[in-house]
């Protein structure tokens, strides 16, 4: 298959268990719950994402023919391997990104030397072989991907409770404030809510709390 993908770009992970960590983001177009357009928003499933996952014009996208394409061009993001530098890491996200990852692409990105990680809404099944599954839930939808590596659920969101996901099979759960204009109400509910629950632990945007992308 091809891949369509809206941007490709070298920076820190921002949020979760990996935050701090080197890693070049390959952002997918498209997603299953919300066309990306304006004008949709209101009637989305999901109507609070702030990210441009629309066409291939970012920096670095386009659209790949082939997985070893797509790879490559990942792998030229991050530079030449050196000790120095550890093990490269990979995230993928959108949009929703499980709408094109596949088994190839894992395998061709692991052949150029990287950990993979996916940042995904859990809508779809996940390919074999993903090295770090993060789940972002979203009100009103079913999961499909109910174990993995850390949920991240952005808070607080009417229908989605951290209580309706604590038995689910994932080794680190966090609580993210939504960003916007209540984002200083939010970060002070979800650092409530982590006070209360300990097993919840609260993620930050530290990206963009140091102006990165």
């Amino acid at each position: 298959m091809s891949y369509a993908v809206k941007e490709i770009y070298y920076t820190l992970q921002g949020e979760g268990a990996q935050a701090g960590r080197a890693a070049v983001f390959l952002r997918f177009s498209g997603c299953n719950l919300w066309s990306g357009r304006e004008e949709d928003r209101t009637s989305a499933t999901c109507r609070f994402c702030d990210t441009d996952f629309t066409g291939v014009d970012g920096p670095g996208g386009g659209r790949f023919p082939t997985a070893e394409d797509l790879a490559a061009a990942v792998a030229n993001a991050w530079g030449a391997p050196r000790p120095d530098r550890g093990r490269p890491l990979v995230v993928c996200t959108g949009g929703e990104p499980l709408l094109q990852l596949d088994p190839a692409l894992v395998e061709a990105l692991h052949r150029e030397g990287f950990d993979v990680a996916v940042e995904t809404n859990g809508t779809c099944e996940a390919p074999e072989g993903i090295d770090w599954i993060t789940v972002s839930p979203k009100a009103g939808t079913r999961l499909r991907l109910t174990a993995g590596h850390e949920l991240k659920l952005v808070y607080p969101q009417d229908g989605a409770g951290p209580d309706s996901y604590e038995d689910l099979s994932f080794s680190s759960f966090f609580l993210q404030p939504m960003d916007g204009p209540a984002r200083d109400a939010n970060v002070a509910a979800a650092a409530a809510y982590c006070l209360a629950h300990p097993r919840w632990r609260l993620s930050l945007q530290t990206h963009k709390l140091i102006g990165l992308r």
